[in-house]
């Protein structure tokens, strides 16, 4: 580990979740919340992916042809869903029980997904580049987030589309997202974030200034407690998304 370039990998937060792989897949175990929160996220990245490559959303697979990077992919919980709209996709954690969760629950239900066990900043020694880009809930977890955000744009394909979802830095998110879902709610394990690693759109906007990408959103995510469900919004204070497309060439 000491070896990979170290702008994407702290070490004590690959032992966390390798610690918790087992429970990837497991709706009622540590990633519970997730797994509520994973149809309103992919939701998002679906519509923008069609919006921007002019793909009929009513086919069965609409996204067939093209290529997808989801980068901190955990245990699957968002390359399977991609893989089924028919993206070619390649997968990549740091952690190397994450990824043999995710190679094993892939190969159970049938689905071909590229998983290794590789960072952003390694694969841009690699030929290929991608069509799509995910960064979900990744950058809140990486030691210099603007190198890796600036790593991760750097391997989309011209006219490709990145997808960065985290937590914003707000009064909000500590209270919601650190305090209340991780010690009173007890939704994710404590210590599962730190609310001093959360990041404002500004800072994404600026981790990208002056490079060859145009940025947009946020794209906020909020929690019905009514329904028990969360819905996309245009409160971003806690989860949002955004995106950054590359420049044809």
């Amino acid at each position: 580990m000491s070896q990979v370039p170290a702008t994407s990998i702290d070490p004590d937060e690959v032992a966390r979740f390798s610690a918790w792989a087992a429970e990837w897949w497991d709706p009622n175990g540590k990633f519970a919340p997730l797994h509520r929160f994973n149809p309103a996220r992919l939701a998002i990245i679906r519509e923008r992916a069609l919006a921007r490559f002019g793909r009929d959303g009513r086919a069965r697979r609409p996204f067939e042809g093209l290529t997808l990077l989801d980068i901190g992919c955990g245990g699957g919980l968002v390359a399977e869903p991609m893989a089924r709209l028919g993206f070619q996709v390649t997968a990549v954690d740091a952690s190397e029980r994450n990824v043999g969760t995710a190679r094993a629950h892939a190969e159970a239900v049938g689905l071909a997904i590229d998983y290794r066990v590789a960072t952003a900043e390694a694969l841009l020694d690699e030929p290929a580049r991608y069509d799509v880009v995910l960064n979900m809930e990744v950058i809140e977890h990486v030691p210099d987030p603007g190198a890796f955000l600036r790593d991760a744009a750097r391997l989309l394909a011209p006219g490709g589309l990145m997808i960065i979802g985290t937590l914003n830095r707000t009064a909000k998110a500590l209270a919601l997202a650190k305090i209340g879902a991780e010690y009173v709610l007890r939704w994710v394990p404590a210590g599962a974030h730190d609310w001093r690693r959360f990041l404002t759109p500004a800072e994404l906007r600026g981790f990208l200034a002056g490079e060859p990408f145009t940025v947009e959103g946020p794209f906020g995510i909020v929690f019905d407690p009514l329904a028990g469900t969360w819905r996309a919004s245009a409160d971003a204070d806690v989860n949002y998304l955004m995106t950054a497309t590359a420049r044809a060439a």
